[in-house]
């Protein structure tokens, strides 16, 4: 499947945030989660969208806190996909 560029980097960085002990598992869950979104609406390419919706589906919700902070300070803006501070 393909990737938008900007998906592609800012999963690799929230990837790399990751404990190394859950990296696989998170990297693992997260693109096929982001995957299905895009098969889901019949199209070919994930978006930053994609992406940052993935994480906030396949992170359970205790850790939401630390996935925002994590975004927060890569840079990527959650909040204009719905997702609250």
């Amino acid at each position: 499947m393909i990737w938008e560029s900007n998906a592609r980097i800012g999963f690799d960085q929230i990837i790399a945030k990751v404990p190394v002990f859950m990296r696989p598992i998170a990297q693992e869950k997260v693109s096929q989660k982001a995957e299905a979104l895009v098969n889901s609406d019949n199209r070919k390419e994930v978006t930053e969208k994609d992406m940052i919706n993935a994480f906030f589906e396949a992170t359970p919700f205790g850790f939401h806190g630390p996935l925002k902070n994590d975004m927060q300070a890569l840079g990527i803006d959650y909040t204009k996909y719905g997702y609250e501070r």
